[in-house]
């Protein structure tokens, strides 16, 4: 039954992504709020990240055309997940696809590749998506002597009191997915 909110490309849900799928059925089963917006959506793929300091992340992949519609209900459906899954936070992010230097599409058209498929195109999608519904106000790398480069990315203050108990939570997940330090200052 909680295979009808997990659909993945290739094999089955493992037992994790299974335990979240069957949370989002029952949330759409029991809540009045989330019942009508959660019929037709569903998500691809759960990891949980660890945080570091004994803290978990959950991350909810989801399909890109299907992320308009999480963000409608975004705020309310991270809410009661992380109800559920006690003291973890939950991350909606979509699923995106990076092409290669080396990508060509057919012989008939030569198009280049998209530049939304590139991998700085798709890494500040996923920095977009971690911190939504907060903007990003603005992005600087500052470059320290040992090589280290770390990015800077200014969030609107008018969230700052929401927001701020999770910052290292996006900072440690968005290490985990791209490799890249990235540090949250609010302006």
């Amino acid at each position: 039954m909680s295979n009808q909110k997990i659909r993945k490309s290739s094999g089955e849900p493992d037992e994790f992504e299974a335990q979240v799928a069957q949370q989002l059925l029952d949330l759409e089963m029991t809540s009045n709020e989330l019942k009508a917006p959660l019929k037709d959506l569903y998500i691809t793929a759960a990891k949980e990240v660890d945080c570091g300091a004994g803290r978990k992340a959950i991350i909810l992949y989801v399909p890109y055309k299907l992320l308009k519609s999480f963000h409608k209900i975004q705020q309310r459906l991270v809410r009661e997940l992380e109800k559920k899954f006690s003291g973890r936070n939950v991350l909606i992010i979509a699923q995106r696809t990076i092409l290669g230097n080396s990508y060509k599409r057919t012989s008939r058209s030569a198009a280049p590749r998209p530049r939304s498929r590139t991998l700085t195109a798709v890494q500040d999608a996923i920095l977009e998506d971690i911190v939504y519904p907060t903007e990003i106000t603005g992005k600087r790398t500052r470059c320290k002597v040992d090589g280290r480069r770390i990015l800077k990315v200014y969030l609107d203050s008018k969230d700052q009191a929401n927001v701020e108990p999770r910052v290292e939570t996006y900072a440690a997940v968005y290490n985990k997915l791209t490799n890249k330090q990235v540090s949250f200052i609010f302006n």
